[in-house]
């Protein structure tokens, strides 16, 4: 079992407070960049990533100088760390760790090459102003092996503890038990797949339906696999928050013998849902649960890895326990847990912790996705920013008084932007614009940079305010981006002239970075892990998820057959005309359908739509033709209270009409077996908007893949389409109606993309 440098010197060299001060780290590829623009100015002779390896009080050790000067008399091992901003701003405990790490390396270095002495340079590298600062020194020889073998003496107990700990996790794993006497009808099928796939290294497409078991078929196989294929982790991710509890509901079910520690399992929560004092910086300052972190860590470090299940619940009651931070309490244990549940965001996104240490501990994992067919928009998000000149005026409005000359020059900058891309002449006329840009316009950066700096320098002084704190991360997020734009993102700006009673015009701008294809972002850490399995009821076209994730070219897809029969369902097709320019005529023949349907076999049923405008006529059409019949609407911006008493209706109410919008949020993930739903009704092919942006991803998905149209349009509809009538039939006992209350599904290949299980329409 090696252990990499850095990960010895964060266990064993950290004391104090936490120092995360509203310092702006750069990026991981901002990072690299950096690293790489330094050394390319060495000498010729200079190497970089310079691998030293070996052992010390029986630990194999690993890991890579950033460079090394093979001097005739006295070596050079060079560590280099990239920052932004004042250097000052980085702590004495995130100095002492990084010195560490160069220290171990020259006492590797040392011990290799019988070396008495070696010269250890430590820059910092601010990449926004191109400046280095380097802190150099000679070391012997015995001084660096006294180091390294005291960090080995602290980490050498856990050392052995996580050895005896991965034996008896591989052994029990070998054993792991189904935790039912049989599969569900096709689950084997489904679990078997999974097997062989990530015994193989392969990624899999795993296309299987609602009610088969998918989570716990998917969990237990890639559990079994862990032992036979040496993984070190597995990391199962969803993208919504009720996907992660049913995973925990199916690891607490397979867990081996009965006894939890023998299978370490976290559940990542994101900050603001951990954090006990929002209003604090986290620093040991500010915060009491930052100040004296890594003092008290190894014992709550150690109650954790004893536990062995840890939750948020149970995390956070360990966090109080040794009062410290439970946020980063569950970030340490990342480190230390066999299995980690988490939103797809900590493997995805730009400072994704999952991904940062399988890379820096060259971790052998396999990955899995719940609900993957999320993960295209969710990516595309992940990797998109947008800047409101609005958000900065308003912020600007309340912020301190020190900040005011600050807030003046973005507003300075923010009109040489709009004045670089306004036609003011008289021909002109209306300044309202939408441009795309070629490329992310500067007239900005410098005056962003300077709010960051003096945020940055506020915010560390002060307590938080958390409008200034949102509008910090916005400007950090949208200048990192603005560094690797390219042809697989969108930028544009839009100028607009806000007109008010007795005021003169105001013009105002936004500028936005939005990802259209995300695999050029995700394709490197789909490749890192051994294995993935992304799995959902809606799948196919398997083509559309492999190029626009950016999957490996050895990806599988396999559909699972469905464990319900085609008498379950009546599907019916009704040529309508929900086109935009038809909906009008289109109220009378739907309201006509459903209560045809209603009044033939009363119960509850769900009507969706492709907009709020055309449900709310819908609805009042209904309404008015039959006042008799109980309904219930989705709204926009509904609390969350408002959702939960949606669907509490349905559970507890029968004779139901629900009108909701397709995509929503009661179009998946949602769950009424029974009675509890009988018939859904969808009054739309469920495409996206044919707006200038959707315009605009059809163009760059047809240059890149040959497929605009179906890519933008009908391959996300018929998805939205398939998962809202999902809700139907959830048990191999449900029956019901499908109504498909459009034309456009008369047509063979969108029929095609419809469910293999359903059963052939009855047209109308």
């Amino acid at each position: 079992m090696k252990v990499a440098v850095r990960s010895l010197c964060e266990f064993a060299a950290r004391i104090g407070s936490l120092e995360h001060r509203y310092t702006p780290a750069p990026s991981a590829d901002e990072g690299i960049r950096g690293h790489q623009a330094l050394q390319s100015r060495r000498p010729a002779h200079y190497q970089a990533e310079y691998l030293l390896q070996g052992t010390c009080q029986g630990i194999a050790l690993r890991g890579q100088a950033d460079g090394y000067l093979p001097d005739a008399t006295t070596p050079i091992l060079e560590e280099i760390k990239t920052h932004r901003g004042d250097l000052a701003r980085i702590g004495a405990g995130q100095h002492r760790l990084h010195l560490a790490q160069l220290k171990v390396y020259g006492a590797l270095l040392c011990q290799r090459d019988s070396l008495s002495r070696v010269r250890l340079r430590l820059v910092y590298y601010d990449i926004a102003r191109d400046k280095e600062t380097a802190q150099e020194n000679t070391w012997e020889e015995a001084e660096l092996g006294v180091f390294l073998a005291d960090l080995c003496h602290r980490y050498q107990d856990w050392y052995q503890r996580e050895y005896t700990h991965r034996k008896r996790r591989d052994n029990a794993l070998m054993t792991l038990a189904f935790p039912f006497p049989a599969f569900r009808p096709h689950q084997r099928l489904l679990s078997e797949t999974v097997y062989k796939s990530t015994c193989t290294d392969h990624s899999l497409l795993l296309e299987a339906p609602t009610g088969i078991g998918k989570t716990l078929g998917v969990t237990y196989p890639a559990l079994m696999a862990m032992p036979r294929r040496q993984l070190d982790r597995l990391f199962i991710l969803t993208a919504r928050t009720t996907g992660r509890q049913l995973v925990l509901d199916g690891l607490r079910m397979l867990m081996p013998n009965g006894a939890p520690a023998l299978l370490r399992v976290l559940e990542l929560t994101a900050r603001d849902k951990a954090c006990e004092h929002p209003d604090r910086a986290c620093h040991g300052d500010s915060c009491p649960l930052a100040s004296g972190f890594f003092d008290r860590l190894p014992a709550a470090r150690q109650a954790a890895a004893e536990s062995g299940w840890l939750d948020h619940a149970r995390l956070r009651m360990l966090a109080k326990k040794h009062d410290i931070c439970p946020y980063y309490l569950a970030q340490e244990m990342a480190r230390w847990s066999d299995v980690v549940v988490a939103d797809v965001n900590h493997y995805f996104d730009q400072q994704a912790l999952l991904y940062g240490l399988t890379r820096q501990n060259d971790w052998q994992v396999a990955v899995l996705i719940d609900e993957a067919h999320n993960l295209v928009e969710r990516a595309r998000g992940m990797y998109s920013a947008r800047l409101h000149q609005a958000h900065f005026r308003r912020v600007a409005r309340t912020a301190p008084r020190v900040l005011n000359n600050t807030f003046k020059a973005v507003q300075r900058a923010w009109r040489s932007l709009i004045n670089g891309h306004t036609d003011t002449s008289p021909a002109a006329g209306n300044t309202d614009s939408l441009q795309h840009l070629g490329k992310v316009p500067t007239e900005l950066n410098h005056a962003l940079q300077r709010l960051i700096g003096d945020l940055t320098e506020y915010m560390t002084e002060h307590p938080i305010i958390p409008e200034l704190q949102t509008l910090l991360f916005d400007t950090l997020g949208f200048l990192k981006l603005a560094e690797s734009f390219g042809d697989h993102s969108l930028c544009t700006l839009e100028i607009r002239q806000i007109r008010g009673r007795g005021q003169r015009p105001r013009v105002q701008a936004q500028l936005s970075i939005r990802n259209l294809i995300p695999a050029d972002f995700l394709a490197e850490r789909f490749a890192r892990a051994r294995a993935c399995t992304l799995f959902s009821a809606t799948l196919n076209p398997a083509g559309y998820y492999q190029d626009l994730l950016g999957l490996p070219n050895r990806t599988a897809w396999q559909p699972i057959p469905a464990p319900f029969a085609p008498t379950q369902l009546t599907l019916k097709v009704v040529g309508i005309s929900t086109r935009l320019n038809q909906r009008q005529h289109s109220l009378g023949p739907i309201v006509q359908r459903i209560v045809q349907q209603y009044r033939a076999r009363a119960g509850n049923y769900l009507v969706y739509l492709s907009s709020f405008a055309y449900l709310e006529r819908l609805h009042q059409a209904f309404v008015q033709h039959s006042p008799d019949i109980p309904v219930v609407t989705q709204t926009a911006g509904m609390s969350e209270p408002a959702r939960l008493a949606f669907i509490e209706r349905f559970r507890h109410q029968r004779g139901l009409v629900g009108f909701a919008v397709l995509g929503g949020a009661f179009s998946e993930g949602i769950d009424l077996p029974g009675d509890a739903l009988i018939g859904v009704f969808i009054a739309t092919l469920g495409l996206p908007p044919c707006d200038d942006f959707h315009q605009q991803l059809a163009r760059r998905l047809q240059a890149r893949f040959g497929q605009g149209e179906n890519y933008t349009y009908l391959y996300p509809g018929i998805r939205k389409v398939i998962q809202a009538a999902g809700r139907l039939i959830r048990t191999p006992e449900d029956t019901g109606v499908v109504e498909l209350l459009d034309d456009r599904f008369e047509q063979p290949h969108i029929r095609a993309l419809l469910p293999r299980w359903w059963p052939d329409t009855d047209g109308h």
